[in-house]
């Protein structure tokens, strides 16, 4: 391999400074990595799972040690508020722990119906060499999901980390590091796009873990076309909430609002489209916004803030042109961007925005948002809203507002999505498989399940007996 070097700057949405410079590997430091990730693999595939299992709780707990300047530092990054950052190194080391416990179960040999003078069993063989693409609006919850589970199961990780949060990849090599984890076993790389791309047609990546947009994980699957490597993609979503007339109005309320604006929206399973019984839809409209009139928008280091800005200005601009262009074919906007002072255009700075008289024919119910603005659209039945959560490309989660357990299981079956929500929203449980239909992925992290991503059945068919 060969390739040119550079540098990238990771600058702060909080306040346009910079968080810090790093080197991009050329072609000769990724070709030096992935050899030393191919034999790194092939001696810890050796190592018994009962050590991998210690050597990954040890990693956690250094991780969690350090959590507090993480969380400083992952604000400065990306700018979510610094009250809220802490959320996340939380959450980290709780699936990284869940993902331990369901280690030995998911990776114990399958063994069928004995037969006299035979053994036969189906073992978790590892893949080798796991390449994770991570995403930036969550690092280490989304990351974790991938690089946990795969060096359980014996492969070796070379973690390639969104340039606005670079430094958290370098965090994750400090813990492993602390945890003794063997050298090669799990790398990161500083790169480019076009060698991030080229890594994931390289014959010594076995698997590639994907986490971003839509047309991004077209290029992945591109780029791995020409060979027979797995391929992982979580994602966007446009994921809709359905709120029926039995619905408990103020939990409802107060949960959607925080499903909308928490991460200033930017979460792939954030709620973007809400549909509401005109039975308690002006009801519900007229507490939703009331309390999205409360939120502070402001530094995200300011304990104070509960809004933070989004990741860079062309991110709130295109946020902004949605609002406009729904605004434009009729829509209402019931929040007054002038009340919040630090909402200025041409900067990722922007407002919470609440539409009403929404329909599919604006972009803003039909295209991922990723940013705070959600749309409100009344309903006579459920037909009629499971039609229009339907009516979507995406299919990542989907929320139901109900009292009647039934309902919601009957509406969850006919809902094309990857995870079902009853009474609550943008939440992943690190026992249930996380899953996309249609255009938000395919494949499977957390769960027993998303250990089968992450290794090939490996058949034993012994005769013991003549």
């Amino acid at each position: 391999m060969h390739g040119a070097t550079g540098t990238h700057s990771i600058i702060s949405p909080a306040d346009g400074r910079v968080v810090a410079v790093r080197p991009l590997a050329d072609r000769a430091a990724i070709d030096r990595a992935l050899d030393r990730a191919v034999v790194a693999q092939r001696l810890w595939r050796g190592v018994t799972l009962a050590e991998r299992m210690a050597i990954s709780a040890r990693f956690v707990d250094a991780f969690a040690a350090s959590g507090e300047a993480i969380a400083a530092e992952l604000t400065a990054q990306m700018g979510r508020p610094i009250g809220q950052t802490p959320g996340e190194i939380r959450g980290f080391a709780d699936r990284g722990r869940a993902m331990i416990a369901l280690a030995e179960e998911a990776l114990t040999p399958v063994r069928p119906e004995p037969i006299a003078g035979f053994e036969r069993f189906v073992r978790r063989e590892p893949l080798g060499v796991v390449y994770v693409i991570g995403a930036w609006n969550y690092p280490y919850l989304i990351t974790v999901n991938s690089v946990v589970p795969a060096l359980l199961a014996g492969n070796a990780v070379v973690l390639k980390q969104a340039p606005q949060t670079l430094l958290c990849a370098e965090r994750f090599a400090e813990a492993f590091a602390e945890a003794g984890l063997p050298e090669g076993v799990f790398q990161y790389l500083h790169m480019s796009n076009e060698n991030a791309e080229a890594v994931i047609g390289d014959r010594r990546v076995d698997f590639i873990a994907f986490t971003g947009s839509v047309a991004t994980g077209h290029r992945v699957v591109q780029a791995a076309s020409h060979r027979f490597a797995g391929v992982g993609l979580e994602l966007g979503g446009k994921d809709p909430a359905y709120v029926r007339r039995d619905a408990d109005l103020d939990h409802a309320v107060a949960n959607l609002v925080d499903g909308a604006f928490f991460n200033s929206g930017q979460s792939c399973c954030a709620i973007e489209r809400i549909y509401v019984d005109a039975a308690i839809h002006d009801a519900f409209v007229e507490r939703f916004a009331a309390l999205t009139r409360q939120y502070r928008l402001g530094n995200p280091l300011d304990a104070e803030t509960t809004l933070g800005p989004l990741v860079d200005a062309r991110a709130a601009d295109f946020v902004r042109g949605q609002i406009a262009e729904a605004t434009a074919r009729g829509a209402r906007a019931l929040i007054d961007e002038k009340a919040f002072a630090a909402s200025v255009p041409g900067t990722p700075y922007l407002a919470p925005q609440v539409l009403i008289g929404v329909d599919h024919e604006m972009d803003v119910m039909r295209r991922e948002s990723f940013g705070p603005v959600v749309g409100i659209m009344k309903v006579a039945s459920d037909r009629e809203a499971l039609a229009l959560m339907n009516d979507s490309p995406y299919g990542l989660t989907a929320s139901l507002w109900t009292q009647d357990v039934e309902a919601a299981r009957s509406l969850g079956d006919a809902i094309d999505t990857g995870t079902v929500f009853m009474n609550r929203c943008d939440y992943l449980d690190p026992l249930l498989a996380w899953v996309g239909a249609k255009e938000s992925g395919r494949g499977c992290t957390l769960s027993r399940i998303g250990f089968e991503h992450l290794t090939r059945p490996k058949s034993f068919h012994l005769r013991t007996a003549a």
